[in-house]
């Protein structure tokens, strides 16, 4: 009498594990990500630039997270005030940040630097330009 190989309950949830993963794969891609091609990013505005790379760490509302690292609050920062500084961070990364920076233009630093330093309660005034981080670089 010859014994038929029993499926077990380790191979069953492997496999809904793996079924459960794609869906969710196949739901992140329809989520309205953005992908660029190459080494660099293709948003052109500081909202989408935001939306598409910095959003996933820093939050929606800026208001930064705690998990598996800490993400600090971008949200009435104070350390945005000078302009310079978040642009030296975008291009040369800070502890846990990477230079992200490194993948943009000038262009795309200066319109990403702006945008969190004139919403999410921040209200600096004074505008980052391409060339002041032509100078950081």
């Amino acid at each position: 009498m010859t014994q038929q190989p029993k499926h077990s309950l380790g191979l069953v949830a492997a496999t809904a594990l793996v079924t459960a993963f794609s869906a969710t794969v196949a739901l992140a891609d329809s989520a309205g990500a953005t992908f660029s091609d190459g080494d660099n990013f293709s948003e052109k505005t500081g909202q989408e630039l935001y939306a598409n790379v910095c959003q996933a760490c820093h939050m929606d509302q800026g208001q930064g997270a705690v998990g598996a690292g800490k993400y600090p609050a971008l949200a009435k920062n104070v350390n945005l005030e000078a302009g310079g500084y978040p642009v030296f961070v975008i291009l040369h990364g800070l502890k846990g940040m990477p230079p992200v920076g490194k993948m943009m233009s000038d262009d795309q630093v200066a319109a990403v630097v702006n945008y969190v330093r004139t919403n999410f309660g921040n209200d600096y005034k004074d505008a980052v330009t391409a060339e002041d981080v032509a100078g950081s670089r």
